[in-house]
């Protein structure tokens, strides 16, 4: 199983965007921002704090909100 490298929440932001994910409206004040994806089965709501080190447990949690694994996370960052 792949280690989660340490990101940052621009980073993690980038990623959202590139699957799709969209600023949610009247959400995210403040220290954090919220994104949402909204697909046949469910709608995805992320939820990233601004920080310059998401710290790995933090991250795991946003991989699953946005519904990956962290397989198919490790593989998308190595597309990017």
């Amino acid at each position: 199983m792949p280690k989660l490298p340490i990101l940052s929440s621009k980073e993690v932001i980038k990623i959202l965007r590139y699957l799709g994910f969209e600023p949610a409206p009247k959400r995210g004040k403040g220290s954090h921002s919220a994104f949402v994806k909204k697909t046949e089965e469910k709608t995805h709501l992320v939820i990233i704090p601004h920080r310059d080190e998401i710290p790995r447990g933090t991250l795991l949690s946003i991989i699953e909100q946005m519904g990956l694994t962290k397989v198919e996370f490790v593989k998308i960052l190595r597309k990017l």
